[in-house]
């Protein structure tokens, strides 16, 4: 038996994941709020690079089915970009081999093998509109965002809880396997390129070479290093993203600095995506640890977790 649609879900989480988890309960019928200690732009997801491609994300069996149905999406909402903020790009995983990948990217539409490596027209999304988009679309469909510092997942009052809550779930849950990975990042006025470039070597400490084309700017990256906590952003890792992607295109060496960012990403031995019982015949539903591929798999995660909400109480 499935928890009645007339039943309260509270999401817990207002990134990517959580806005995505709460628009396909709300418009599958249920009273959804999303309560979250931050939204819009104060969370990780807004200051993601936001190319569609699983990273730094497990397991791979899983992984692959995920990504593949929120790409099905991305290419829709890539038709309205002023509104959704997704955009289909060109551009070429540098170094990239295709065997190098996994089964799923025989399902990529375009992917090609050329010398530089893999290229491909995949999405690229303006976090900060899309974040907002979700929202909207959420509000559509009569749920509601409410910024509200959770202490612990069991003192939230509804028959039914999601917990999107990315880095956040290291406490809540406790989780101690979710840990950060500091990701850095550069906002460049765009000299005029047009193409996103990745590089799949890294060098010391996670560090690599990516730039993606955003309506804002050039993001320049990046860096992956593993338990960083700091927020504040680095100058000399600063300027080694831009030394590095001005070796790939060396206009980016003059352009000028707009912005600094940093995000920690949640990464996790694996995607928890599973339901546990609550007092009094309610239900837990996690949706956390998506590492560096939050937008790149959020649809997919967000219809297997409605689907746990839907199959009834957790035994």
């Amino acid at each position: 038996m499935a928890y009645e649609l007339s039943g309260e879900v509270i999401v817990v989480g207002a990134g990517v994941v959580g806005l995505t988890t709460a628009v396909v309960l709300a418009e599958g019928g249920r009273r959804v709020r999303v309560w979250a200690r931050e939204t819009g732009g104060r969370t990780t997801s807004a200051v993601a690079g936001a190319l569609w491609w699983p990273y730094r994300i497990e397991p791979e069996a899983l992984v692959g089915e995920w990504a593949l149905a929120s790409l099905v999406v991305y290419e829709e909402l890539a038709a309205r970009p002023e509104e959704t903020g997704v955009r289909l790009v060109e551009g070429v995983h540098g170094g990239l081999r295709l065997d190098e990948v996994g089964p799923w990217a025989a399902r990529v539409p375009g992917l090609t093998a050329t010398d530089e490596g893999v290229a491909a027209r995949l999405p690229l999304i303006d976090m900060p509109v899309h974040l907002a988009w979700l929202r909207a679309r959420l509000e559509r469909a009569g749920g509601t965002v409410e910024e509200r510092e959770v202490r612990g997942l069991h003192e939230v009052p509804a028959p039914v809880v999601v917990n999107c809550t990315g880095l956040g779930a290291r406490s809540l849950v406790p989780d101690p396997a979710v840990r950060p990975v500091r990701g850095q990042l550069v906002v460049v006025e765009n000299p005029g390129i047009t193409t996103w470039y990745t590089s799949v070597d890294e060098v010391e400490g996670g560090a690599s070479a990516y730039f993606f084309p955003q309506p804002g700017g050039l993001l320049l990256g990046g860096t992956a290093e593993e338990d960083g906590w700091s927020l504040e952003p680095d100058p000399a890792v600063a300027a080694g993203i831009v030394a590095r992607c001005a070796a790939v295109r060396p206009e980016i060496a003059g352009a000028r600095v707009l912005a600094h960012r940093v995000g920690l990403r949640p990464y996790r031995g694996a995607v928890r995506l599973a339901r546990e019982p609550r007092p009094g015949d309610g239900l837990l539903v996690h949706n956390y640890g998506h590492g560096g591929a939050g937008v790149t798999v959020a649809w997919g995660c967000a219809r297997e977790a409605a689907g746990l909400v839907d199959t009834g109480p957790a035994a």
